[in-house]
């Protein structure tokens, strides 16, 4: 078996991650450019203004309150230092190891091993986890994943995926208001050739698909970079390999329905368990364990 760096592995996926984000912004200025051809930069001005109002104000609002959003939505409670003094430890541990505030500690109900991070940055960020990871999961292994999450928060996971979604939201927003637009005027037929005019439609009902196909892409690399970050510090992947050996043979629970799919992302390992290939927002288990039992 070919061993991989964890410093070689993190640095492969965080490029990646950058790849992917520039690929959304060609997305954004081919998509702009053959809308501007074809209802004139006035118009087309006006549809950017809009456009950025709306996304802006609609991920500002969420990137500053996106840990009370997650933790409201599992009905999430402080994790009381004397009754989980075990989780208390480890974060702690893992604050010194790497360098970052201890963030605010959490416990969900539900029965399955799972966690998730929010917050702004490493002095507003929060931890969550289940009680059934609490449970279920020994020393190591629980550390693996706060480790895994922990370097959600050194990585500022949070910003890079809220400048996403603005390109992402920013780009759907546009195509919406041209396609409607299409249906109120005649405006571009005549200052376009049926070429651009064809071109433009194409790629306004096509481009919210592949954007957001790209930034589930990107979701996926950054689970792949929190994987290798928190072999980096805890300086072993044994902990969080076992960890996600136990969360890929449990079944889905009851309790799994009851979080909404809005902070699914956030988890280590969809709660859902839904979707498959371009459509997954965590990359499959068995590649992760397989990338980090080469470590």
């Amino acid at each position: 078996m070919q061993r991989t760096s964890f410093h070689e592995q993190i640095s492969r996926n965080k490029f990646k991650s950058i790849v992917l984000l520039i690929a959304i912004v060609i997305v954004f200025v081919v998509l702009g450019y053959f809308i501007g051809k074809i209802v004139g930069p006035d118009y087309f001005t006006i549809i950017m203004i809009i456009s950025i109002i709306i996304s802006v104000f609609y991920v500002w609002f969420g990137y500053y309150n996106s840990h009370k959003i997650a933790l409201a939505s599992v009905n999430a409670k402080p994790a009381s230092e004397n009754e989980y003094r075990q989780y208390h430890h480890s974060v702690e541990g893992l604050s010194i190891a790497s360098g970052l505030p201890k963030p605010k500690l959490y416990v969900m109900e539900d029965n399955n091993i799972n966690a998730f991070a929010s917050g702004r940055d490493p002095k507003n960020a929060v931890i969550c986890v289940t009680t059934g990871a609490l449970k279920k999961l020994d020393k190591h292994e629980l550390e693996g994943v706060l480790s895994h999450e922990m370097s959600h928060i050194a990585d500022y996971d949070i910003r890079f995926m809220t400048l996403t979604a603005v390109l992402v939201g920013m780009i759907s927003i546009i195509s919406q208001i041209f396609l409607r637009s299409l249906f109120f005027s005649n405006r571009g037929r005549g200052k376009s050739n049926a070429l651009f005019f064809l071109i433009g439609i194409v790629l306004a009902i096509l481009a919210p698909i592949v954007v957001s196909l790209v930034q589930l892409a990107i979701s996926r690399k950054r689970e792949y970079t929190a994987d290798a970050s928190a072999v980096k510090f805890t300086r072993s992947s044994t902990g969080l390999i076992n960890a996600l050996k136990k969360i890929k043979k449990e079944h889905i629970t009851l309790e799994d329905r009851q979080i909404n799919k809005a902070v699914a992302p956030l988890f280590i390992s969809d709660p859902f368990k839904r979707f498959h290939g371009f459509f997954q927002t965590h990359p499959p288990l068995e590649k992760r364990i397989e990338i980090l039992e080469r470590m």
